[in-house]
């Protein structure tokens, strides 16, 4: 069995009250913080059942290892989740949507881009071991609960793997700068995954060679390229679009 980790702030905390309360062991929360807010965590936490500890501000912060906990933070069990990409995508019924990030290793880009695939409805987020953050309390905070609920797949080979989907009949859609057709002109019903690399690197060149096909998001204004949270919102909310 894994080691408990600690979740912080009220999105995060409160997602896995909402989700998997039997997972807390426990929740610590600043007894000097008595705003709305609060008391309403406290009512949903009471109603839980959850173990409750008040803490101050000094013992959370070294508890959750950043400032930004709001007064709350919670030490809990890993979620069971699907053991590999395999067992994911063998139990989707729906085309599979993915976002495939090469080279993000920015904790509050990553927890950016788990909170937007989880809005967007996309079925996982993959990422290879060697070029990307891993999950810790400071992605779990700013994915605002999406960290526990969007799958997360760290894979050994990025192209290998983006070759698997190829042979699912997944379509791998690279986005680069300067590709010569644009988001909009591309299907994104079927089974795809949007492959974003690091603003200003984008995606390595092995990564780029293996995709099945390249599109720019237009850009207006001065600006040469997006935050890759931004952009993955943007590919991935244009792909539920034309799902509805």
């Amino acid at each position: 069995m894994s080691s408990p980790k600690v979740l912080f702030g009220f999105h995060a905390v409160g997602v896995r009250l909402k989700t998997a309360p039997q997972s807390i062991i426990e929740i610590y929360v600043d007894p000097t913080r008595r705003d709305a807010r609060m008391r309403q965590f406290l009512d949903r936490v009471r109603e839980a059942g959850v173990r409750l500890i008040e803490a101050d501000g000094m013992r959370l912060a070294k508890l959750a290892g950043s400032h930004g906990h709001q007064g709350v933070a919670a030490r809990v069990e890993a979620v069971a989740q699907a053991r590999s990409l395999d067992d994911l995508l063998d139990q989707i019924q729906a085309p599979p949507l993915l976002l495939v990030l090469d080279g993000i290793t920015d904790p509050h880009n990553l927890g950016a881009c788990l909170r937007v695939a989880d809005g967007a409805g996309a079925h996982a987020v993959i990422a290879p071991k060697d070029h990307a953050a891993g999950i810790n309390a400071t992605v779990a905070k700013v994915a605002s609960g999406a960290a526990e609920t969007m799958p997360y797949f760290m894979v050994t080979n990025l192209a290998r793997t983006l070759g698997e989907l190829k042979e699912r009949n997944i379509w791998c859609i690279g986005t680069s700068g300067d590709a010569p057709k644009t988001l909009y002109q591309v299907d994104l019903k079927g089974p795809v995954a949007l492959v974003l690399g690091a603003e200003g690197d984008g995606m390595r060149q092995l990564t780029r060679k293996t995709c099945d096909e390249l599109v720019s998001i237009p850009m207006q204004g001065a600006v040469e390229s997006l935050n890759v949270s931004v952009a993955s919102g943007v590919c991935l909310y244009e792909a539920l679009r034309q799902r509805s």
